[in-house]
C-alpha cells in the first residue's frame, strides 16, 4: 500500500515539473528621477512623459518609425483626405474620437473633454507647457459626441498634431474649484488622487501611487485596443545611478528604459562588457539633446564674447569619444544632423582653447596670479554650473567640463541639486545664478517656439508656463519660429530652419554638447519593445508588450 501510494504521488508531482516556467508578468522598471506633479499640462519634463505614457495617450503620436499616427482619433486628419481643409487664412481640421474609446472609469471619451482641455490650453495664464499647444485652434464646432473641428487662424505644419485631452468630467469640477490656474495647480486631481481611474484612458491605469518612491500601473479594464500582455508594470525609484545598476543586477529590477529616465550609457556600456549575455542592450540613436543653458543676466554672461569662449573653451569630441566611447555625436544646436532640416552650411564651434584665451582677453578679462581672469574691476570670472545630483554621468561631466574651463582661465563650482528641485523650481523659474546642464527631448519636427520664442519665457504673469529657461528674446528669431509653422513647402521650411539654426550659433547662449544614443537595459524575456528615439517615448506602445 505504501509503494501504491508512492507511486501514485510521484505520478501526480511528475507533470507539474514538466511543465515549463510560468511567464513573468510583472515588470519593474528602475527610473533615477520621480516627476515632482502628474498633470500632464504643468512641467514639461521626460520622467512625466514617460510615467503617463502608460496610463494617458496623446491624440496623435510618432511611431519608431517617426510616422505620425493616431491614438485616440479614428482617423488622421490630412488635406488629402479632407479632415484637413483651408480655410481662408487658417485650417479647419476635423477630430474623430474613436468610438470605443473610454477613461479609466468606464466613462466615454468625447468631445466634452476636448473642448474642456481647448478652453484651459488657450488662456494665457493656463501656465500649460506643451509642444501642440491648443491655443493653435481660435474656435471649436462640436458635431457630435465624438467629433469636433478645430478651427486654426492660420495654415500650420503641425495642423494634425494633437496632445493630450483631460477628462472633463474629473478635471472639470477640480478646476471649477480652484478658480484660477495658480490654484488648479494644487487641485487638479492628478496631484491629490492620481489613481483615480477616470484619470487615464491608455492600456494602464495608476493603481498605487508613493510620492518619491514608487509608481504601479495594471491593466484598464476598459481599454478596447489590444489587451496587454503584462499584469502589473512598477516604476520604483533609485535616484543614484549606481545604485540602480546594483538593483538591475541584483534582480530587484528588471529593466532601465534609457529615455533619460535611468542609466547613463557610460554605465550600460560598462554593464554590457561586464555581462553581455544577461540582458538585450539596445543603443537608439534620439534626438535627446543634452546642452548647458546660460542665464544671460549674469554680469559675465551678457557678454557674448565670453560665452564663446565658454564654448571654444570645452573639448566636446574628446568629452564623448572617453565617456560614450564615441556613440553621442557632438551638438551644434538644437537640430540632430539626422534630421532633414538640420543646416549643411551651419558654422561650428570646435575646441580652440587658444580662440578662448584670446575672446576673454577682447572682453577685458586678463588672468590673475591665481590663474583665474578678471576684468578690469577686479571681479574674477567665477560661475555656478547646476545640474541633476546622484546622476553620475552629468557629475562626472561637470568635472570634465570644470577642469576644461579652468584650463582657459575661468572658474567654474558645483552646485547639483535632486530632479525634482532642479527641474520643479530652480529651472522653471529660472532660479539657477550661471549655467544649469540638462536635456531636451523633442519631438519630430517640433517648432522650436516652447525653448526660443520670446512668448514662451517662464515667468510668475504665466505661471511659469513655457520652456525658454534661457530667455532668448530675439525679434528675427520669432519671425522664422512663426514661418517654420505655417510654411507647407518643404525647401522654404529647410531655408528657415538654417536660418534659425544660424541665429541660435552665434548667439551662444546655449552650450550643444551632444545628442545621446539613448541606452536600454531590457529583459531577455520582453517582447515587443520598440524604443523610439524621439519625444513621443516607447511607453505610448506598452500595451505590446509581453513576455516572450
Amino acid at each position: 500500500m505504501r509503494l501504491r501510494g508512492i507511486i501514485a504521488a510521484v505520478a501526480l508531482v511528475l507533470p507539474l515539473l514538466a511543465q515549463p516556467a510560468l511567464a513573468k508578468d510583472d515588470l519593474v522598471i528602475g527610473v533615477a528621477q520621480f516627476p515632482a506633479s502628474l498633470n500632464p499640462y504643468y512641467d514639461s519634463l521626460t520622467i512625466k512623459s514617460y510615467v503617463l505614457g502608460f496610463g494617458i495617450r496623446p491624440v496623435t503620436a510618432f511611431d519608431k518609425d517617426w510616422k505620425l499616427s493616431c491614438l485616440l482619433c479614428a482617423e488622421l486628419p490630412t488635406l488629402d483626405n479632407g479632415l484637413a481643409k483651408l480655410d481662408g487664412k487658417g485650417m479647419a481640421v476635423t477630430l474623430k474620437i474613436k468610438p470605443e474609446l473610454t477613461w479609466g472609469d468606464g466613462v466615454p471619451v468625447t468631445a466634452k473633454d476636448v473642448v474642456f482641455t481647448w478652453k484651459l490650453g488657450r488662456d494665457p495664464t493656463s501656465g500649460f507647457a506643451n509642444s501642440h499647444p491648443w491655443d493653435r485652434a481660435g474656435s471649436i464646432d462640436v458635431i457630435d459626441d465624438k467629433t469636433v473641428v478645430l478651427h486654426l487662424d492660420k495654415v500650420r505644419v503641425d495642423y494634425n498634431q494633437w496632445d493630450t485631452l483631460l477628462p472633463a468630467h474629473v478635471e472639470g469640477p477640480a478646476f471649477e474649484k480652484a478658480g484660477n490656474f495658480a490654484e488648479y495647480q494644487k487641485q487638479t486631481v492628478f496631484s491629490r488622487a492620481p489613481t483615480t481611474a477616470g484619470l487615464y484612458n491608455g492600456p494602464f491605469v495608476m493603481t498605487a501611487y508613493q510620492s518619491g518612491q514608487q509608481v504601479v500601473f495594471e491593466p484598464n479594464p476598459n481599454w478596447k485596443g489590444p489587451r496587454p500582455g503584462l499584469r502589473r508594470i512598477i516604476l520604483k525609484l533609485i535616484e543614484n545611478t549606481a545604485a540602480l545598476q546594483a538593483n538591475l543586477l541584483s534582480g530587484d529590477v528588471d529593466m532601465v528604459a534609457g529615455e533619460g529616465v535611468g542609466l547613463t550609457i557610460d554605465q550600460v556600456i560598462a554593464l554590457r562588457k561586464a555581462n553581455p549575455d544577461k540582458f538585450e542592450y539596445i543603443f537608439k540613436p534620439s534626438l535627446t539633446f543634452e546642452h548647458i543653458d546660460l542665464k544671460i543676466e549674469n554680469p559675465f554672461l551678457a557678454e557674448v564674447k565670453v560665452r564663446r569662449a565658454l564654448l571654444a573653451a570645452i573639448d566636446r569630441q574628446t568629452l564623448v569619444d572617453r565617456l560614450f566611447e564615441g556613440m553621442q555625436p557632438v551638438a551644434d544646436t538644437w537640430v540632430n544632423r539626422l534630421d532633414p532640416y538640420a543646416s549643411k552650411d551651419l558654422a561650428r564651434f570646435p575646441y580652440d582653447p587658444n580662440l578662448a584665451r584670446a575672446m576673454l582677453a577682447e572682453a577685458g578679462y586678463k588672468p590673475g596670479a591665481d590663474g583665474i581672469c578678471r576684468n578690469a574691476a577686479g571681479e574674477k570670472l567665477s560661475l555656478e554650473i547646476n545640474t541633476t545630483a546622484g546622476n553620475k554621468l552629468r557629475e562626472l561631466t561637470q568635472a570634465v567640463l570644470q577642469s576644461m574651463w579652468k584650463a582657459s582661465c575661468i572658474e567654474v563650482t558645483i552646485k547639483n541639486e535632486p530632479a525634482r528641485t532642479l527641474f520643479g523650481e530652480t529651472l522653471k523659474k529660472r532660479q539657477y545664478s550661471g549655467m544649469i546642464m540638462y536635456a531636451w527631448s523633442s519631438g519630430v519636427g517640433d517648432s522650436p517656439r516652447s525653448t526660443l520664442g520670446s512668448d514662451k519665457i517662464p515667468t510668475a504673469a504665466n505661471n511659469w508656463g513655457g520652456n525658454n529657461g534661457i530667455a532668448f528674446s530675439d525679434a528675427r528669431m520669432d519671425q522664422l519660429i512663426e514661418q517654420s509653422e505655417t510654411e507647407l513647402d518643404t525647401t522654404k521650411q529647410k531655408a528657415i530652419w538654417a536660418e534659425m539654426q544660424k541665429i541660435y550659433a552665434e548667439k551662444v547662449l546655449v552650450l550643444p554638447l551632444f545628442f545621446r544614443a539613448d541606452p536600454h537595459v531590457v529583459p531577455k524575456w520582453l517582447d515587443g519593445y520598440t524604443p523610439t528615439g524621439h519625444g513621443d517615448l516607447s511607453v505610448l506602445f506598452s500595451e505590446n508588450w509581453k513576455s516572450k
